[in-house]
């Protein structure tokens, strides 16, 4: 899938697609290219347990980074979500035409801010943030009050990402040419624990983009496989709609309605000017895992109705 290039003392370069990325020597991906030992990952003490992946085969399948296996595995990670409310002439402005926000009531939508930490992953240890939008299902006819009853309990949810920055070449380049994501590399820290729950993200100056921190809800502690949620992203890849489903393995996670103690700055930046777009008028809810999985599907194509 993939060949070994010029060799250091830290690092590999290995070939996604045509392009030269950088990987850790003796990660995960330098080892397997993504098909990954999972009994060697069950020995990482950091990993509580793999049975949620031994029932989830993976595929082979071409694709524009070349051929790779599907899904991605994500074997520990951390996420933080707020959700906020927002007007829905604004985020119709940053919807292509084709999708339609979700509301809460006529003439409001939710928009969310994203933190997310992988520590152990098939691609190797990266951090990613994003701006996304939550939107009815493709060809949705319903208002959808059931939809954003399952969405903000964190089961069920459709977007549309405006902005995704990571702070790994192999998570850029995988993200932004194989799934059609806005992604770009920058200097990103996450730091998820029961106490506390902080982001930061740099702009390309180094200087500050957007931050966030609050204290961490309360975490519930459910087995592997008890509570999963979907997560389907929308994006366009050369010229065709496709969605992208994510399955969250959700270990340890809790839920603040109208957090309090929450600190959300805005810098100058990507993310700052799309959440500003966004007019978003206050935040209603924090969820944060503190534990969980993740299976990352490759996208597929998929049928979105041309309102033009």
């Amino acid at each position: 899938m993939s060949s070994t290039g010029e060799l250091t003392d830290r690092s590999v370069k290995v070939d996604l697609g045509g392009r030269l990325v950088t990987v850790p020597a003796g990660g995960l991906y330098d080892r397997f290219r993504m098909d990954t030992d999972l009994d060697e990952v069950a020995r990482d003490p950091r990993v509580s347990s793999v049975d949620f992946f031994r029932r989830m085969p993976k595929s082979r399948v071409d694709s524009r980074i070349g051929p790779t296996l599907t899904p991605n595995f994500y074997y520990r990670i951390s996420t933080t979500r707020l959700t906020m409310l927002a007007p829905a002439k604004a985020i119709r402005a940053r919807l292509p035409r084709e999708l339609d926000p979700l509301e809460i009531a006529p003439g409001l939508g939710i928009v969310s801010v994203m933190a997310f930490r992988y520590d152990v992953c098939d691609i190797d240890f990266y951090t990613e943030a994003a701006v996304g939008i939550a939107v009815k299902p493709a060809r949705h006819g319903g208002l959808g009050l059931l939809d954003l009853v399952t969405g903000l309990k964190n089961d069920w949810l459709h977007s549309y990402v405006l902005s995704l920055p990571v702070n790994t070449e192999i998570a850029q380049v995988r993200g932004h040419d194989g799934y059609g994501f806005p992604k770009w590399v920058t200097e990103l820290d996450v730091d998820i624990d029961a106490e506390r729950t902080f982001a930061r993200i740099a702009n390309d100056r180094g200087g500050l983009d957007l931050a966030l921190s609050a204290p961490t809800p309360k975490q519930t502690a459910r087995p592997t496989g008890e509570h999963v949620a979907t997560l389907t992203s929308y994006t366009t890849i050369d010229g065709a709609w496709h969605s992208t489903t994510s399955q969250i393995n959700l270990l340890s996670s809790g839920t603040a309605r109208l957090p309090r103690g929450l600190d959300l700055r805005l810098g100058e930046g990507r993310v700052s000017d799309d959440l500003r777009s966004l007019k978003p008028i206050r935040t209603i809810q924090l969820d944060v895992t503190t534990e969980g999985q993740l299976a990352l599907h490759m996208p597929v194509p998929t049928s979105i109705q041309d309102r033009s």
